[in-house]
């Protein structure tokens, strides 16, 4: 069957269920070019997010269906939505959301893991979602090669106090976002799957994030 192809996907070779692909769905084209740099080709497509999600709870269905945005995605993963999902037509084993770890990023993650709830619901919960998550700090130290990195300010501060009481010099850089990461960092946090950190992303926490930006469950 042909198929449309968003304009901005970066397609990977592999595809179906069982192949070992992913969809990466990146926060900004910026950002985008630094995942589709580092990505393994076989395996990792990548997919620019273009703006801030429509919230698909509040919406009525036939302004999601209008919506480019969702019709990107929904064109990428392949599986149709909503009464026409078969996710037998998976394209992609992972879809990773991998955003900014700011307020903007996580209302982000928020929006779209409401439209994975509302309109793919059996995608969510057999555990195809994921969210990546990138740090906000690399900390290094001229007396040793290793690279730390810090997830949130409180993370930040206690690997700061372990270093200073073991006397060890260091330096850090807050990353403004994905796309000041060095490739290095981008990929060791958030790409390889040998290394990075990523979390399946489940029906509890789209709950959560209704709750919070809809005012309850429908």
């Amino acid at each position: 069957m042909f198929r449309i192809v968003p304009t901005k996907l970066h397609e990977c070779r592999a595809s179906g269920v069982g192949s070992g692909a992913e969809l990466f769905i990146v926060e900004g084209d910026s950002a985008s070019k630094s995942v589709v740099r580092a990505r393994d080709s076989e395996t990792q497509a990548v997919l620019p997010m273009q703006g801030k999600p429509l919230n698909a709870v509040k919406a009525r269905k036939s302004a999601v269906a209008r919506n480019p945005w969702y019709t990107a995605v929904t064109s990428s993963i392949g599986a149709g939505w909503d009464d026409t999902l078969d996710p037998t037509k998976l394209r992609y084993d992972r879809i990773i959301m991998l955003f900014d770890p700011d307020a903007d990023g996580i209302h982000c993650g928020a929006l779209l893991s409401m439209f994975f709830y509302r309109f793919m619901r059996p995608i969510l919960d057999d555990g195809r979602i994921w969210v990546a998550r990138p740090p906000l700090y690399e900390i290094t130290s001229p007396d040793t090669d290793d690279r730390l990195h810090a997830y949130n300010e409180d993370h930040y501060g206690k690997i700061r106090d372990a270093l200073d009481a073991k006397g060890v010099r260091y330096t850090s850089q807050r990353y403004r976002g994905l796309a000041s990461m060095n490739e290095s960092a981008l990929v060791t946090t958030c790409i390889d799957p040998a290394t990075r950190t990523i979390q399946s992303l489940a029906a509890d926490d789209a709950e959560a994030a209704i709750r919070m930006f809809c005012g309850g469950l429908q």
